[in-house]
């Protein structure tokens, strides 16, 4: 029994990437984003497994500015069993030459060998434009593949910004092998959604 649940940290410690904005003790990633609303460079280093602190260059397409954050993600819960994994995050960002732009909120996962649960839930302030950002997503691993292969997950994502006031729904196709993530899924609504993220 002790075996199988240190195999699947094991394996989830390196299959998990995309659900980790906090890494493991002094662990460091490095993110890149582009969607409709927002291009953006998040780099964050954890000294501990339980936060992260980073910063993150961001290009706001909506309202055509580029804004800097110092970020902060915590670690509120982790519960494993000898076939899943739960985190809870809580994230937080503060723009760098206006205190008054700040964002909050939380990011929580669950999964499995086969299945993904992912949801993000964020609130940002700002002088002059309060809104929510937020989405979830389920997805299923095709295959299981073993430790150090190439991990793909088929995915259905709703995303909603209270800027734009829909939901969108569209597929997501996931890769990642090693340190490597490459995620991107296309809807009319959102066009493309791309995320591609490097562990070290």
């Amino acid at each position: 029994m002790g075996i199988r649940i240190l195999a699947f940290i094991i394996f989830t410690q390196s299959v998990n990437l995309e659900a980790r904005p906090v890494s493991y003790p002094s662990g460091s990633t490095l993110m890149a984003f582009s969607n409709q609303l927002k291009e953006s460079i998040y780099y964050h280093y954890s000294p501990s497994y339980k936060y992260s602190v980073g910063v993150e260059s961001l290009k706001d397409k909506f309202q055509k500015k580029n804004y800097s954050y110092l970020r902060f993600t915590y670690l509120l819960n982790r519960t494993n069993t000898t076939d899943s994994q739960l985190n809870i995050y809580f994230q937080s960002g503060i723009r760098f030459d206006n205190f008054d732009d700040s964002f909050f909120g939380l990011r929580g996962d669950w999964e499995t060998r086969r299945w993904y649960m992912d949801f993000n839930y964020k609130e940002q302030e700002t002088n002059n434009l309060s809104y929510t950002d937020q989405y979830c997503q389920i997805g299923l691993a095709p295959y299981l593949g073993e430790y150090g292969d190439l991990h793909t997950w088929v995915m259905l994502k709703a995303r909603r910004n209270s800027r734009n006031e829909t939901w969108s729904v569209y597929p997501v196709i996931k890769f990642f092998k090693g340190n490597l993530l490459f995620e991107s899924g296309y809807s009319k609504d959102n066009q493309w959604d791309i995320h591609l993220m490097y562990r070290f």
